[in-house]
């Protein structure tokens, strides 16, 4: 049995290409977004404001990218649950209010690992998803396309 565990992260070039991603899907739907992208260990990897994207939800847009990436699963599936009389009732005043349960954080999964998270902020919960789903679409493309090239070689 391994003594270390080392996960794949998220690299800052591929945080740039899901960034780039969001940012033309949130052009096309018209809202302005905050976007927000963190590597396997939470950390932010990159974040871009949009003119016109809420300030307010600036913080959101982490905290969405932060709960999707240390939870390893979509804000979305928290939205119930943490209602009074919900399974985890409470859960999102944890991680110092960094919990967030809102849809628009969505882990990037590679090879069953979770590698990141994009979190967007600014329009509807459907829109933010939209947008970060873009995003992670835009990123698993592309590393699907270079290890395609790689095994050529």
């Amino acid at each position: 049995m391994a003594a270390i565990h080392r996960p794949a992260h998220l690299t800052h070039h591929a945080a740039k290409i899901a960034s780039a991603a969001c940012l033309e899907k949130s052009r096309a739907i018209g809202v302005p977004m905050n976007v927000a992208i963190v590597d396997a260990s939470l950390y932010l990897l990159h974040f871009e404001r949009m003119p016109g994207a809420k300030l307010t939800s600036v913080d959101i847009s982490m905290n969405k990218a932060f709960t999707a990436a240390g939870h390893r699963a979509p804000t979305s599936v928290y939205k119930e649950a943490v209602w009074p009389g919900g399974a985890a009732f409470g859960l999102n005043s944890s991680n110092d209010g960094k919990f967030m349960y809102v849809a628009g954080g969505i882990p990037i999964v590679v090879d069953g690992e979770v590698v990141g998270a994009i979190g967007c902020s600014t329009g509807t919960p459907a829109q933010d998803t939209e947008v970060a789903q873009a995003g992670v679409d835009a990123v698993l493309s592309y590393i699907k396309k270079n290890s395609q090239l790689k095994a050529k070689l």
